[in-house]
This record gives structure tokens, sequence and C-alpha cells, in this order.
């Protein structure tokens, strides 16, 4: 298994892995054309704190993950997929997801966001296995990428998160 960034050239094996995740498995009416990122990865994901990689096994692609910064510290985990085939002892979406946190960890970032939909039962699993806690829509930064399929929110806090303001610091 490779992990490796985005570089230009792999706009179809990025789409040819997650459109058919997207309709044929979960039954989401959506096009490329319906995602504007996908048109433009290094300008939507590959500044500040984001990324965007692949995972590739035996020359194939079978995983994309990235992150998108979105201010203040924090950023958005985005497109998050990886063919059936890559999924659970080959290891292809936990060698993404630790990519991705050594990432944010090395870029100072202090929280990460996703937003899934409720037929991603195993993905939930596995978020909540690394340690995203479930979120109610509201608690979203404002900069946070919102999709219109997404009805389930997570949020992880690094190691190098500052901690809240006590009620005794924010009276002095």
């Amino acid at each position: 298994m490779i992990i490796r960034p985005f570089r230009p050239g792999d706009e179809d094996a990025v789409v040819g892995v997650i459109l058919p995740i997207q309709r044929e498995e979960f039954g989401i009416a959506i096009t490329a054309a319906d995602q504007p990122d996908l048109a433009d990865i290094p300008g939507w994901y590959q500044a500040g704190a984001g990324q965007f990689w692949l995972a590739e096994l035996d020359g194939e692609t079978v995983g994309t993950a990235a992150l998108k910064d979105i201010g203040g510290g924090a950023v958005a985990l985005r497109k998050m997929f990886v063919k059936p085939a890559a999924r659970g002892a080959v290891g292809a979406a936990q060698a993404l997801l630790d990519t991705a946190l050594a990432h944010a960890r090395d870029h100072d970032v202090q929280a990460i966001w996703l937003g899934t939909t409720d037929r991603f039962t195993a993905a939930h699993r596995f978020y909540e296995k690394n340690g995203f806690t479930l979120v109610e829509a509201e608690a979203l930064p404002a900069t946070f990428p919102r999709m219109a399929v997404d009805t389930r929110f997570y949020r992880l806090g690094l190691a190098n998160e500052l901690p809240p303001l006590s009620p005794a610091w924010a009276r002095s």
C-alpha cells in the first residue's frame, strides 16, 4: 500500500474511486460536475494545512482522502473513499486516515471536522473507533464546507489543541 499526495494527472483515478461508491454503492444521485472541488483539487485542498492523498495498491488507486483548511486551526476531512476490495484487512482507510492525522499534527491543526451521510454506517464505526465524536450540525464552524447530503457530523480534537477557557479565566 502506497499513500501519496495528489498530483496533476490523477483526476480520472480520483473520480474512478469516488463516483462509483457514491452512485452505485450508496445510491446518491451525484456527478463529478456536482463536486466542483474535484475539478480543482490543488486549489481546493492543497493549500494551507490541507492536502489530498491517494492510496495505491499494486499500481491501482483504491482510495482517497483529503483535508481542507477551514481556518482557525481547523480542517475538514473530505473525500474519504475506499474501494470495497481495499477495505478491512487491506487497511487502505486506516493508512489514509493515519497519513491525514500525521499531516494535521505537523501543521498544528487543533481540530478535524467531517460530515457524512446516515447511510455510511461502516464509516461511522470507523471514525468513532479512531476517536471522532458525534456533534450536532449547529456545532460546526461557520467555515465548514457542508455538503447537501451530509446529515451526520464528527469532530476530532488533536493533542495540540488548546484547552477551553475555564470560568475562572473568563472572569479575569
